[in-house]
């Protein structure tokens, strides 16, 4: 078996080729997910169990999600991955939780992005300078082409080293104190906070893409909801997969059915065109795009 460390699994997961297998994924129809069981433990933290599987391998994700283990220093995630073999049943790989949390959700990102933004030259604006903030630096420098980013957090301090990090990678990047002032210059933005309140109350562009990646449960929020509302009915507003009717707190907030939504799956598959007027992204998070991390990281030396 193959054991996989945060740097290891990382290298596995190159973004131009974990995005082509996210999609691949989409049209395959011999994937099963069947639905994730989360609990809650005690002191608030929560535990999943992730099941899917293809007709090669199956996974399942185990991780627990603590939504201020940052300001103890310790990741919010944590937690692994195990690959098994359908035909012969074995363990076939390992594979570091947080790190393909953190790239494949980056990686569906930049999907919905190449298929959906209006406008996909950037600047970028991501709010939330942590794990997924800087994932998503990294995927929509590499998979977008996207050279000019700004950066809010409520630690300035986070915001400056993400932007030095960056500049590393030959980005213009700029730390900014104000991310709904910062709305009007980004076409592309990325909200990726703990989404334990409002932090974003203005209306994005009308040629906006956007992602909101940080609230998962029904009680998480990083969106004001009538932002959310005005983009319902002036542009078009996307989930990831079925999960977020029931899990996406922005738009459930905001009382907006859910249900009635098309998921990236739906209209990759249908090829849609390019939506007219600003795009909300709502991305929740399922264990198939852990799947198709798993069949990208073990296709590889």
């Amino acid at each position: 078996m193959s054991i996989m460390s945060p740097e290891k699994t990382a290298a596995a997961l190159p973004y131009p080729a974990l995005i082509r297998e996210i999609e691949a994924l989409v049209h395959d129809d011999r994937v099963q997910v069947p639905p994730r069981l989360v609990q809650t433990l005690a002191g608030g933290a929560l535990f999943a169990a992730m099941p899917a599987h293809d007709a090669n391998i199956a996974i399942t994700k185990l991780i627990t999600y603590v939504a201020d283990n940052p300001d103890r220093g310790l990741p919010a995630i944590q937690g692994d991955i195990v690959v098994f073999d359908v035909r012969s049943g074995q363990r076939i790989a390992l594979l570091d939780g947080p790190t393909v949390t953190a790239r494949r959700t980056a990686a569906v990102t930049v999907l919905a992005a190449q298929r959906l933004a209006p406008q996909t030259q950037g600047p970028l604006l991501i709010v939330g300078a942590g794990v997924q903030g800087r994932s998503h630096l990294e995927a929509f420098a590499q998979g977008l082409g996207v050279r000019q980013v700004k950066i809010a957090s409520r630690s300035l301090a986070s915001a400056q080293a993400l932007a030095e990090h960056a500049r590393t990678l030959g980005l213009e990047a700029q730390a900014v104190q104000d991310a709904n002032a910062a709305l009007a210059d980004c076409p592309l933005v990325v909200s990726c906070t703990p989404a334990q309140g409002v932090v974003l109350h203005a209306l994005p562009r009308s040629d906006a893409f956007v992602a909101a990646v940080g609230a998962f449960t029904p009680r998480m929020v990083e969106w004001a909801p009538e932002v959310c509302r005005q983009l319902a009915d002036t542009g078009t507003l996307v989930v990831d997969t079925r999960d977020a009717d029931h899990e996406a707190g922005d738009l459930l907030q905001a009382g907006i059915d859910v249900t009635a939504l098309p998921t990236l799956s739906d209209l990759l598959r249908a090829q849609a065109a390019r939506p007219a007027g600003p795009v909300f992204f709502k991305s929740c998070g399922w264990a198939g795009w852990d799947l198709a991390a798993a069949r990208c990281a073990i296709r590889r030396p």
